[in-house]
């Protein structure tokens, strides 16, 4: 299986001072890949994870910060992705990244804070010990050291998603020489181990609107 097409020279694009001249080589360079990866990506995964998803990837248009990485997201919605819980593959100076997002602005934030508490006991089970990487808060210094999928963190992460400034940013990170390899079928392979969380997620905004 080939890669997913990234070059060395694509993770060097955050060393670029200047916001204008960082945005001008995520445009010119990244942002093609992530869109042709969404693309062809979002049809695998609804197959995989037997939901729709619907492929975005990041305009950072909100903000004037240089930004640390950019992103293809997928969805529920063909609308938007950001008032939802939403799967991404992140690209950064450090690697590429498979994470489960959910924003602080988004939809039904809280009802999904109440279902992983109320189901980490579950989540613990599926997760099987696995190790995470919590990318919220994340300084971009260095990868995320990763921790292990158990009770404690999944109460930590809904205490934080209850708070109204509290987001939910984990998955799995690949360094550069890993990210360069990285091939569709083990990047969707990531994100059906983020499923039993990412299927919690949304099942909680299906509730809260019953």
């Amino acid at each position: 299986m080939a890669s997913l097409g990234f070059k060395p020279d694509d993770f060097t694009v955050f060393g670029i001072e200047g916001f204008s001249n960082r945005m001008g080589a995520i445009y010119s360079r990244l942002r093609p890949k992530l869109i042709g990866i969404g693309a062809v990506l979002a049809p695998q995964l609804s197959r995989k994870l037997n939901m729709e998803f619907f492929p975005h990837v990041a305009n950072h248009a909100r903000t004037r910060v240089t930004p640390p990485e950019s992103w293809c997201a997928w969805g529920p919605s063909p609308k938007g992705y950001r008032g939802y819980a939403y799967l991404a593959l992140c690209i950064s100076a450090h690697g590429l990244h498979a994470r489960a997002v959910v924003k602080a602005n988004a939809h039904h934030r809280v009802a999904m804070a109440r279902a992983i508490e109320c189901r980490g006991g579950e989540l613990t089970t599926a997760f099987r010990g696995t190790k995470v990487s919590l990318y919220h808060p994340w300084d971009f210094a260095a990868m995320p050291t990763p921790s292990t999928a158990t009770q404690p963190l999944w109460d930590g992460l809904a205490a934080s998603l209850s708070k109204s400034s509290g987001a939910l940013d984990l998955g799995f990170g690949w360094p550069l020489g890993a990210a360069l390899r990285l091939d569709s079928l083990e990047l969707l392979d990531a994100y059906r181990e983020l499923e039993p969380l990412y299927r919690i997620l949304r099942s909680a905004v299906t509730r809260d609107t019953a």
